[in-house]
């Protein structure tokens, strides 16, 4: 076999990994709260540590792979993420899985930003290019879709850490191909790597997260939780100085004054942010509220995923006849309606009360991921493309992460008000702890040392609690979503994006991901 079919055979494996281990995840989460314990924001944890270190990292990925060699990184890429994906399997407790997780996005970051400069660089541009891009493409819409599904089957056939175990024989496989078949190539102009802007960013994410995942426990007002944001604040402005200043900056700003793709970023975001955010409060909602098995919860997601799967290929060819922003747009809309739709939970409610939010939400994103791919790509120079990829991922990543710490921080607080107004006779920290036991599937525990005649009304107000909780940062999605909506249609215009032979080149991806 030709060495171009094997270079996209292990890149398309080794990005279907990546990406299935954000999704593939959530399933699994109340079973691995069950095993190794832990708080409701370790659970949080286990995603934004994966998120953060992605975000954080892929563009800075690129410009290493520029500099050492792209086989060679992603060979690395492969290992660390192959033998943190085993110390996760292996966790005694939540902090232990969650620095794994941690690794295993540094890994994850270091593939993905390098998988398309591999491909990229054995398809010559144009109409070969753009069938390779059309089955990497198709690699990561499959992972995307089945993930809540693959992750069921796993955690209920063989446990949690067979969801981790999974990707080792793969990613050794993977790297023996890659330095068996794959050809090493560097550039010779290759850029410096901009370290001042990769601490001060990856620092002001992590900190931000931080503040808002433990903000309800230490309070809002304390010193501690305004310092944290304090100094995010301050080392987020300091990026931005650096980014203006430095010869060769990781994120260049300049491209924002492009207004298209200042728009086709907070599209990204707002998706992220909303949809794909709540993901882990909704499996929480039915795993451990409605009391569904990994694979029924699974299955329960199938209508989301085979919705955008459905629609996804046929936005992509409505960009031909349909200017990008209304799509765009129309996706946020439908996915702001359908997170709408989903909310208004209550203690009768079965899980077919999100079934019209599934669809429609499914329908939402299979309209926009396939528009805000090409739009990222096609509002810069071709020469750029790789970079804007990149960064398209990040402000992604971005909105994963920070969504999950910031609807945990409103759940919480939302959960714990309306607990106490429910039961009268809790003070707020145990209120909290009410609601996180309803969330992690283990308030029976956390009733167990109540008196048996308080068992009922503390029962009954934890459970009114968490979907009060629920059904906040449902409509918070929702109209982040719709906020989204409103800034893609009145920035992207189509006289800034290129259109000229986008089927035949797939825009010519840059085989330079993350070169400024």
């Amino acid at each position: 076999m030709a060495r171009k079919w094997w270079t996209l055979g292990v890149v398309s494996v080794a990005t279907f990994m990546l990406l299935l281990d954000i999704t593939v995840v959530n399933t699994a989460l109340p079973a691995i709260q069950q095993d190794l314990g832990g708080s409701f924001s370790d659970l949080q944890w286990v995603i934004d540590a994966y998120t953060l270190s992605l975000a954080a990292l892929v563009l800075t990925a690129g410009s290493l792979a520029d500099r050492f060699g792209r086989r060679r990184l992603f060979a690395i890429g492969l290992v660390i993420f192959s033998v943190a994906s085993l110390v996760a399997a292996l966790s005694p407790d939540p902090t232990f899985l969650n620095v794994s997780r941690a690794v295993q996005g540094i890994g994850g970051a270091i593939m993905f930003a390098v998988s398309l400069a591999l491909v990229a660089q054995e398809f010559p541009a144009g109409r070969e290019r753009g069938m390779a891009m059309g089955i990497y493409g198709a690699t990561i819409g499959i992972a995307v879709a089945i993930g809540p599904l693959v992750g069921g089957l796993l955690t209920d056939g063989l446990g949690w850490q067979s969801v981790f175990l999974l990707n080792v024989p793969i990613g050794a496989a993977a790297t023996a191909i890659t330095y068996w078949k794959l050809r090493e190539s560097r550039d010779p102009n290759a850029t410096r790597v901009d370290w001042p802007g990769l601490a001060t960013f990856s620092t002001a994410l992590f900190l931000l997260v931080l503040a808002l995942v433990r903000g309800n426990d230490e309070g809002w007002g304390s010193a501690l939780i305004v310092s944290l944001l304090a100094s995010s604040a301050v080392l987020m402005a300091a990026f931005v100085t650096i980014e203006r200043r430095v010869a060769q900056p990781m994120l260049p700003l300049g491209l924002f004054r492009r207004r298209a793709f200042t728009g086709v970023q907070l599209a990204a975001f707002a998706v992220s942010g909303s949809l794909f955010a709540l993901f882990l409060y909704l499996t929480l909602y039915l795993q451990n509220f409605l009391g569904f098995s990994p694979i029924e919860a699974g299955v329960r997601y199938l209508p989301i995923t085979v919705a955008s799967f459905v629609v996804a290929p046929l936005a992509g060819m409505a960009l031909a006849r349909v200017q990008a922003r209304y799509l765009m747009s129309g996706g946020l809309v439908l996915t702001g309606v359908g997170l709408a739709l989903m909310a208004g939970l209550h203690m009768d409610s079965g899980w077919t009360a999100l079934l019209a939010g599934f669809l429609i939400s499914g329908i939402g994103v299979g309209l926009l991921n396939p528009v805000i791919a090409d739009v990222a790509l096609s509002v810069v120079p071709k020469e750029r493309s790789g970079m804007a990829a990149g960064i398209n991922d990040t402000f992604r990543q971005v909105g994963i992460a920070v969504g999950i710490a910031a609807w945990g921080a409103v759940f919480l607080g939302a959960g714990a008000s309306r607990t106490q107004e429910v039961a009268g006779s809790v003070g707020g920290a145990q209120a909290r702890g009410l609601v996180e036991a309803a969330s992690t599937g283990s308030l029976h525990q956390a009733l167990a040392g109540v008196p048996v005649q308080a068992q009922g009304t503390l029962r009954n107000a934890a459970e009114q609690g968490f979907l009060h909780g629920m059904n906040e940062i449902l409509v918070l999605g929702a109209i982040l979503a719709f906020a989204g909506s409103v800034l893609a249609l009145l920035l992207v215009r189509e006289r800034e994006i290129e259109r000229d032979a986008v089927q035949d080149e797939v825009l010519e991806l840059h085989p330079e991901p993350a070169k400024a």
